[in-house]
C-alpha cells in the first residue's frame, strides 16, 4: 500500500480513535494525524496511541480546533464567537461570502494543505455539529427580538441584530455546502486518494417513531434536522464521487448506537458542569410553576456520582438507560472496533457492501437506450418547427451554466454565417466578426430575440452593447445598476454576453481546430473513436459544439 499519511477527523472520539488504532495495527503508515475539536482529547488520543505503539513505525501527530471555522476562530467556542460583533461578521463572510476567500481562511483547508494526507477518514458527526446549533431556538429568539423592537422603538437594535444574525448563521444547508466545497477543493489540491466518511442516520437506525427525543415533540424537529443534514451530506458526497479529478469517496453509515468506551463510577455532568445533590423540598402548586429555582433555596449536598457507561457522542448512560436503548427492537448497538474494521477493509479496496455511495450508484437510474432513440426524434421535430416558423430555437437563458446561452447563440451565428468548421477556419477572425455583424444587421428579428432574452450583444469594437430591457449577466440582486470597468466587462462578456469582437471569434477558431485535431490525430477505429475530446462532424451542430466546450473547457461531464 502506497498510502503513508492518514488524517482522521474526529480522531479523539470513540470511533476515530479505534480507526487510528486499526490503521496503525494493520497498515503501519508513516504518519497518522489526529484532528479533534478539543485539545485534551487530542492530547490523550496521541498519548494513548504512542503508548500502544511504543516502537512502531508510525508517527502520531495531533491538531485541534473547529474544522468548520476559519483558522483564526477555530479554537474559540461558537457561543463566544456569536457574541462578538466582529467575529459574527467574519462567520457571515466565511459562510455566505466568496468561497475563494473562505477557503484561504479555513482551518480544514490549511490542515490538509500542511499534511497532504493520502487518506482522510472523517469520523466527525457533521450532522450533529451543524444541526445542534438549533435553528429553531434561534428563530424564536430572533422573532421575539423583532416583536419587541416593533412594540418599542427604544429596544436595543444591537440585540435584535445579534439575534437575527445568529439565526442566519444557524442555517444548516449553507454551512454544509460550504464545508463540502472547501473539503473537496483542499483534497484535490493535496491529491488525496481516498475520503472515507463515517456518517450517521441521525436516529440510530430507527424511524420517525424513535422514542428518544430532544423535546416534548416526538420526533423532535431538532432530531429530524440532524437526520436531514446527515442525508443531505450523503447527497453531496454522492456528487463529489461523480466529479472527475477528485479523491475516491466512500461513506459508512452506522445505523445503531455505537458503544462503548468505558464503564466507571463518576460524577454526573450536564452541559459541562457537575450535577449536585440537593435536599428536596415541598412546594405548593398554584398559578405558576417555577422551572429553574434559585439553588440557594435548597440544602446543597455533594456532587452526584453514579455507575455509568461511556458511549462517545451519545454521552454517558446509566445501567437502566443503556439496558433500555440497546434492547432488541430499540437502537441496539454495534462497537467502534467493528466500524474501524469496515473502514480498513474499504481503505484496502475490499468490497464490504457497507459503502453507501456505491449503494446509491447501484440504485439510481442511469441514461437509457430508449431515451437515446427518442432524442433523435425530438431534435428532428424541433428542427422542423424551426424551419416552419422561421425562428431560432437556440437558448432561453434559463439553463445554467451562464456560459451555455452565450455559447449556443454564438455557435448559431457561426452556423448561419458559415455552416461548417472548415469554413470558419478558412477566414480570419476579423472577417468572421464583420460577417456576423452584418448578419445581425440584416436580421433584426434574430438580433432582438437574443437581446430580449437578457443576453446583451457586445459590439465589434467593444465600446458598446446592443441590449434589451434586462441583462442576465452579471447576476446581482438588490440593485439595478452596477459599476463597470474593463476587468468586469471582460468577465461578463466571457460569462454571458454574445461577443462580436474579433478576439472572441479567434477563440472559436482555436476550439474548432482542437475539435478537428482530436478526431484526426488520436481517434481509433469504430466506437473507440467517439471520445469526449473529439467532435465527429464537420457541420456546426450548436448543441453538440456547446457540449464539447462544457466538457473540454469547463470540465463539466459525467463519469458514471
Amino acid at each position: 500500500m502506497d498510502d503513508q499519511t492518514f488524517m482522521i477527523l474526529g480522531g479523539g472520539g470513540l470511533v476515530g480513535f479505534q480507526v487510528a488504532h486499526r490503521i496503525a495495527t494493520d497498515l503501519a503508515p508513516d504518519r497518522i494525524v489526529i484532528v479533534s475539536l478539543r485539545q485534551p482529547e487530542v492530547a490523550k488520543a496521541v498519548e494513548d496511541l504512542r503508548s500502544l505503539f511504543p516502537e512502531g513505525e508510525t508517527e502520531f501527530v495531533g491538531e485541534w480546533g473547529d474544522v468548520f471555522a476559519r483558522e483564526e476562530y477555530a479554537q474559540r467556542s461558537r457561543r463566544e464567537l456569536l457574541e462578538d460583533d466582529e467575529a459574527r461578521e467574519g462567520i457571515f463572510e466565511d459562510l455566505l461570502g466568496p468561497v475563494d476567500a473562505a477557503y484561504e481562511r479555513s482551518l480544514l483547508a490549511r490542515l490538509i494543505e500542511r499534511y497532504r494526507p493520502d487518506v482522510i477518514i472523517d469520523s466527525i458527526n457533521t450532522a450533529t455539529a451543524i444541526s445542534y446549533q438549533d435553528v429553531y431556538t434561534s428563530a424564536r429568539f430572533a422573532k421575539r427580538s423583532v416583536d419587541r423592537l416593533q412594540e418599542d422603538s427604544s429596544y436595543p437594535a444591537d440585540e435584535v441584530a445579534q439575534e437575527v444574525e445568529t439565526l442566519i448563521l444557524s442555517q444548516a444547508v449553507p454551512q454544509l455546502i460550504r464545508h463540502v466545497m472547501i473539503l473537496d477543493r483542499a483534497m484535490r489540491e493535496a491529491r488525496t486518494r481516498l475520503y472515507l466518511k463515517i456518517g450517521t442516520t441521525g436516529t440510530g437506525g430507527m424511524g420517525l417513531n424513535i422514542p428518544y427525543t430532544h423535546s416534548e415533540d416526538r420526533p423532535s424537529a431538532k432530531l429530524m434536522t440532524k437526520s436531514s443534514v446527515a442525508f443531505a451530506h450523503t447527497g453531496l458526497l454522492f456528487l463529489m464521487a461523480r466529479t472527475p479529478g477528485g479523491p475516491i469517496v466512500k461513506e459508512i453509515k452506522p445505523a445503531a448506537m455505537i458503544g462503548y468506551a468505558e464503564i466507571t463510577y463518576r460524577t454526573v455532568q450536564e452541559r459541562g458542569e457537575p450535577v449536585r445533590v440537593f435536599e428536596a423540598r415541598r412546594d405548593d402548586l398554584d398559578d405558576a410553576l417555577v422551572l429553574s429555582a434559585d439553588p440557594d433555596g435548597f440544602a446543597a449536598g455533594p456532587e452526584l456520582q453514579l455507575p455509568v457507561i461511556g458511549t462517545g457522542e451519545n454521552g454517558w448512560f446509566t445501567k437502566g438507560e443503556f439496558e433500555a436503548i440497546t434492547s432488541l427492537g430499540q437502537m441496539e448497538f454495534l462497537t467502534p472496533e467493528e466500524v474501524a474494521g469496515i473502514c480498513v477493509r474499504e481503505i484496502l479496496g475490499s468490497s464490504t457492501g457497507r459503502d453507501v455511495i456505491t449503494a446509491l450508484d447501484a440504485a439510481v437510474m442511469d441514461p437509457t437506450y430508449r431515451a437515446g432513440v427518442l432524442r433523435t426524434d425530438a431534435l428532428a421535430e424541433l428542427r422542423r418547427l424551426e424551419a416552419d416558423t422561421g425562428t431560432h430555437s437556440v437558448a432561453l437563458g434559463q439553463l445554467g451554466p451562464p456560459e451555455l446561452s452565450k455559447l449556443l447563440w454564438e455557435a448559431e451565428l457561426l452556423k448561419l454565417a458559415y455552416g461548417t468548421l472548415p469554413a470558419v477556419l478558412a477566414v480570419t477572425a476579423d472577417e468572421i466578426s464583420t460577417t456576423v455583424c452584418k448578419l445581425l444587421e440584416d436580421r433584426p428579428k434574430l438580433r432582438d430575440t437574443i437581446t430580449s432574452l437578457g443576453l446583451p450583444i457586445l459590439a465589434r469594437d467593444g465600446t458598446s452593447i446592443i441590449r434589451g430591457p434586462r441583462i442576465r449577466i452579471p447576476e446581482v440582486t438588490g440593485t439595478d445598476e452596477v459599476p463597470l470597468d474593463e476587468v468586469s466587462k471582460e468577465e461578463w462578456a466571457a460569462k454571458g454576453w454574445v461577443d462580436l469582437r474579433p478576439e472572441n471569434f479567434a477563440r472559436w477558431q482555436e476550439r474548432f481546430q482542437a475539435m478537428r485535431m482530436a478526431r484526426a490525430g488520436k481517434a481509433q477505429r469504430g466506437s473507440a473513436g467517439v471520445t469526449l475530446d473529439a467532435y465527429v462532424s464537420e457541420d456546426i451542430t450548436i448543441g453538440t459544439v456547446a457540449a464539447w466546450i462544457l466538457t473540454n473547457e469547463l470540465g463539466g461531464y459525467r463519469i458514471k
